[in-house]
């Protein structure tokens, strides 16, 4: 296990998931870390995330499964249903089986909730510092460590620092200079209603994605069931940047017009949608330079559509930290073997998500393939079709 020894800590430039990830991990190995986040205080925006085996192969791990669990809803099944016709495509049941192929659960849960046990498992350990407010906008390296220059003008040293800073991460722009994120045509809406707000008729406890033309609706319980977590996606040349904009009603009525009756009572229930553009990036396969290195969507920003955003930055976390140990006087050869562990993984999953994204938005032909590719399968062709991602970490 690394010791401290009075060395200046591990920047973290960002206090999502990823962040406090990294350095929950980082501290496990006896690193002191310093998380520097942007915003007044620590939350997560957004609503409901899914968290596959993969992940939680990872929790473990962390000593952090159980207390994820707690306020997590464990779905029966995933379902894709045709919003047209309403047949049902396919179903992935996560009983005994999925278990036993996998060794793990899958469930969903609130952002809110899985930031907050990463946020307590840092302010529980003497290790981590976390700070708020304080934004980085540049840095500067030499042998003997790492200088970030935050927004106020304030330089903080450093052994190392951690790009954790998202989409838009000033940090990768310095170490890949590659611009703004590819905006994919696709825009979320989000909302979340309490139980009571839902019709008994459309409540389900499983995970349900009704696929249409250029569309889609997923939805299932968030907290214990307590709510209710929606989220519709169109095709849409409009672009905001964020994750957290006031959406257009009437822009998403105009493209769901004509579904299932359940699609649209559904979409009915909300009175305020949240939006954002979806966006990426092309795969790369080196994102450190020198004591700098990336995490989570600052290294490779993925659509939504196999819901491995939270999953893979875990999963970064987890091997920065085993290789960090590994090496700890040479922070980064520790850091390129890090890279070395997680670009082709990662960058599978990137490409992976965009042909999803085909997959559910399909219309026409292409749809009727879609159904007559998915309709047969069995639950344990379905587990294998998954096990390159769930099977992994």
């Amino acid at each position: 296990m690394a010791k401290p020894n009075g060395q200046a800590p591990i920047l973290v430039a960002g206090g999502g998931i990823g962040g406090l990830a990294a350095a929950h991990a980082l501290a496990r190995k006896g690193f002191a870390v310093r998380v520097l986040e942007q915003a007044p205080e620590f939350r997560e925006i957004g609503a409901g995330i899914q968290l596959g085996p993969n992940i939680f192969r990872v929790l473990e791990k962390l000593g952090l499964k159980d207390a994820v669990l707690a306020d997590a809803h464990r779905p029966s099944a995933l379902e894709m249903r045709c919003a047209l016709s309403g047949e049902r495509v396919t179903r992935m049941p996560l009983d005994g089986r999925f278990i036993a192929k996998f060794e793990q659960p899958y469930a969903v849960t609130h952002r809110h909730d899985i930031h907050g046990v990463f946020l307590k498992a840092c302010r529980d350990n003497n290790l981590v510092t976390l700070e708020t407010s304080r934004t980085v906008t540049d840095f500067e390296q030499d042998e003997g460590g790492i200088t970030v220059t935050l927004q106020s003008g304030e330089q903080v040293r450093g052994r190392a620092l951690i790009g954790c800073d998202g989409m838009w991460s000033r940090v990768r722009e310095k170490i890949i200079g590659d611009g703004k994120p590819l905006v994919s045509g696709h825009i979320a809406y989000r909302a979340v209603l309490k139980r009571d707000e839902v019709p008994n008729d459309l409540w389900q406890p499983d995970m349900i994605l009704w696929a249409g033309p250029r569309t889609h609706l997923v939805h299932y319980p968030l907290r214990r069931g307590e709510l209710y977590n929606l989220v519709a996606v169109f095709h849409s040349k409009r672009y905001v940047e964020g994750w957290n904009a006031e959406a257009d009603a009437g822009e998403l009525w105009a493209h769901f017009n004509g579904q299932r009756p359940e699609v649209l009572r559904m979409l009915e229930r909300i009175e305020t949608w949240r939006m954002w553009v979806l966006c990426d990036r092309e795969p790369v396969k080196e994102w450190s330079k020198g004591r700098a290195t990336l995490l989570g969507d600052a290294a490779h920003p993925m659509l939504q559509y196999l819901a491995q955003g939270a999953c893979m930055a875990t999963e970064d976390a987890y091997w920065l930290a085993q290789k960090a140990a590994e090496q700890p006087d040479d922070l980064p050869a520790a850091f390129r073997a890090y890279v070395q562990q997680r670009y082709l993984r990662t960058a599978r999953v990137q490409i992976m998500a965009r042909v999803y994204g085909e997959f559910y938005h399909a219309r026409g032909p292409a749809a009727e393939l879609r159904n007559q590719m998915l309709g047969p399968r069995t639950p344990e062709e379905s587990y294998e079709g998954m096990a390159w991602l769930y099977g992994g970490m």
